[in-house]
């Protein structure tokens, strides 16, 4: 009788050294597999705001910036460049001159020239076609893809066209006009990519 409490008092107690020691090495194997669901700093900072610095973007200049895999075209437009967006003749010739189709813009976004500041144009830099990089081209003249080229983006992949201002052409491949991001200018010579002004919906 002794012996079998005994026996069953040691099984007991093998039973629950067995069962914690298995809880642990779940637990220890369950941590780096959890750890993997987890974004990596690299996606973490790829779906971050981008700090653009625009003290140094010349008249007439774009700059690229990377915002959550894509680029981002920040254009100091001249003078004249601005200027174009109000021109009749380029106004005709586009197929949403107005910014009527809303997913392409946040609402303070939805003016002549789609963006805070007249003189600033920040955009995502995607065809919306098929995905391709725009080339930028700042000449106000002819250009062998358009004889009354105004200035604004030349898709080399299938020949889009869009003004200063990413809207687009019509007869062209791309059926709407480029994406504005949401962004707000943090100061003078700095606009924050990724995030809205204060107090404004994208």
């Amino acid at each position: 009788m002794a012996n079998e409490d005994v026996d069953h008092g040691r099984r007991r107690f093998l039973t629950y050294t067995t069962a914690a020691v298995g809880g642990v090495g779940v637990a220890a194997a369950a941590v780096p597999f959890i750890k993997s669901w987890e974004p990596s700093a690299r996606a973490r900072a790829a779906g971050a705001p981008t700090m653009a610095d625009i003290s140094k973007i010349e008249s007439g200049q774009m700059v690229r910036y990377p915002w959550r895999g894509v680029p981002v075209f920040v254009v100091n437009r001249t003078q004249a460049q601005v200027a174009t967006l109000k021109m009749k003749d380029v106004i005709d010739r586009l197929r949403d001159p107005d910014s009527n189709e809303t997913s392409q813009q946040p609402a303070y976004a939805k003016n002549w020239h789609r963006s805070l500041k007249p003189q600033w144009l920040v955009m995502i830099g995607i065809c919306t076609h098929l995905g391709c990089v725009p080339d930028y081209v700042p000449k106000i003249g002819p250009e062998p893809f358009d004889p009354d080229w105004k200035s604004g983006f030349f898709c080399p992949c299938h020949k889009s066209r869009y003004d200063i201002a990413g809207r687009v052409y019509q007869d062209v491949p791309a059926p709407l006009n480029m994406v504005i991001p949401p962004y707000h200018f943090v100061d003078d010579t700095h606009v924050q990519i990724g995030v809205n002004p204060p107090g404004e919906k994208s």
